[in-house]
């Protein structure tokens, strides 16, 4: 999550909706962003992986929509939170749906979840990975769209959000009102195979983001001379080297030297990581900003 956070410092987004998070209900409860609290969950239980969670910028308000009964999983597993609007009824729903689960089942049940929480004054935004490609035209895509388009949703992905060197896809998409304004373009990080979106909506007035308290790292001369000290106490040729009691000889013949790299790497990261976060401890610190309206964006990239 460290990596999840600095890859979003210093723009963070309101709200953020994750599938596939494959923690269970004491994992995810106890998972701690900087910025943010869980706004809404659901663990698999009989599966292994899986899962949906929405996690909410800290200087917003929200409530907690139940819809546990709605979930089966691999088939839909949803959450969702209502955002404390006075206009609308602005509703956030993270929604994942494995390749093997029940098609039919998906439909019904996501029928019920947004007739449950349909209103007149409802706005819906629908974070998922329904595991149907958008860049085809495909019967299931017809299906699901149908649906939506019954409660005014469009999908605002357009472009390839996973991609493999054997195919390209589009099975991550964003369904917001039809006749909302919007930005939507991609959020390149490393941390996953599939590429996050980024949406700006227009014409939702959210309260001002305070960022009184700031989190950040204490780097300091002593802690620079720690981590060095713990570094050069490491021995960094295990790295290169193959655990043999824990390979058989057809795996070894089978590891390419991608694979070697691969490996080699995640040691290597997984030592830096461990002594990184030991000597730069994270610490909060009270801003006390004061409000400066005249103070605009372009005057301080000027000043910078």
């Amino acid at each position: 999550m460290d990596e999840l956070s600095n890859s979003l410092f210093t723009d963070y987004p309101h709200i953020m909706c994750l599938t596939e998070h494959h923690l269970k209900d004491y994992e995810i409860d106890n998972l701690s962003i900087d910025h943010f609290k869980l706004g809404s969950k659901f663990c698999r239980h009989k599966f292994k992986n899986g899962g949906v969670c929405i996690f909410i910028h800290e200087d917003l308000e929200f409530s907690t929509i139940s819809l546990d009964k709605y979930c089966k999983e691999k088939d839909i597993e949803v959450c969702a939170v209502k955002l404390n609007i006075t206009s609308i009824k602005l509703i956030i729903l993270a929604i994942y749906r494995s390749p093997l689960g029940n098609f039919t089942t998906f439909l019904k049940n996501l029928d019920s979840v947004l007739n449950k929480c349909y209103s007149n004054k409802t706005e819906f935004v629908i974070c998922s990975d329904i595991n149907i490609n958008y860049l085809e035209n495909c019967e299931k895509r017809q299906q699901s769209d149908a649906l939506l388009q019954t409660y005014n949703l469009i999908g605002t992905v357009s472009i390839p959000t996973c991609k493999t060197n054997a195919s390209t896809s589009a099975i991550d998409n964003i369904f917001i009102a039809r006749t909302k304004n919007y930005i939507i373009y991609p959020f390149i990080n490393g941390l996953s195979d599939h590429e996050a979106q980024i949406l700006v909506t227009e014409n939702i007035v959210l309260p001002k983001q305070r960022n009184n308290i700031t989190t950040k790292r204490d780097i300091n001369d002593q802690s620079i001379l720690e981590s060095q000290l713990l570094l050069s106490h490491e021995n960094w040729e295990e790295i290169s080297m193959k655990d043999y009691a824990n390979i058989s000889m057809e795996d070894d013949a089978n590891i390419s030297m991608e694979d070697d790299a691969n490996i080699s790497f995640n040691k290597f990261s997984n030592i830096y990581l461990r002594i990184f976060h030991s000597c730069f401890i994270k610490k909060q610190t009270n801003s006390n900003t004061i409000s400066k309206p005249w103070l605009t964006k372009g005057i301080k990239t000027s000043c910078n």
